[in-house]
């Protein structure tokens, strides 16, 4: 790719994490190599089984998971901080290090929102990206900042979902 562009796929609806997936996937399938980190969720999703086994697909996995964070102690805020942060920094590296055609940042808005990783660094990496790396960027309520920076903004809204009458997420679908 001559010039990389940045997608937002952000919204209250089920799909955003399985359209960046489907994304790298096609990617991958063109002979581009991906960068898959994610933020907020933890290492038992589907999709981390099928990823692994694409040789054009990096996952960057994490040693820890912690659930939501409005259950968190203190002490686990501040694990998870140090955590998030270590793994913005890892995407950086990488980013810069290995090169790859397109990075894929699941729940990056959470991490943003939440203060997980700096604004200002976040930002700038954004404005300043190397010119053929296409970044998809998922989850909800991205601030106006982020909006702005993008080239794509797609918003998948929720009009009906189990969640809301107590079916809790089931593995192969919701994870």
């Amino acid at each position: 790719m001559e010039q990389g562009l940045i997608h937002i796929y952000c919204g209250d609806g089920k799909g955003k994490t399985s359209a960046a997936v489907g994304l790298a996937v096609r990617a991958a399938g063109c002979g581009n190599r991906v960068l898959f980190a994610r933020f907020l969720k933890n290492e038992y999703s589907g999709e981390l089984q099928v990823l692994d086994r694409i040789p054009e697909i990096e996952v960057i996995h994490l040693e820890k998971s912690f659930g939501f964070i409005r259950n968190l102690s203190e002490e686990e805020r501040r694990e998870m901080q140090e955590m998030y942060e270590g793994l913005w920094h890892t995407i950086l590296e990488r980013t810069r290090t290995e090169k790859p055609d397109v990075l894929v940042i699941d729940e990056f808005m959470a991490a943003y929102n939440y203060g997980l990783i700096p604004h200002q660094e976040a930002l700038c990496f954004l404005k300043e990206k190397p010119e053929g790396l296409e970044i998809v960027l998922t989850g909800r309520d991205p601030v106006p900042e982020l909006v702005e920076a993008a080239d794509y903004v797609s918003e998948i809204r929720k009009v009906k979902h189990p969640f809301d009458r107590g079916i809790r997420a089931r593995r192969g679908i919701e994870f």
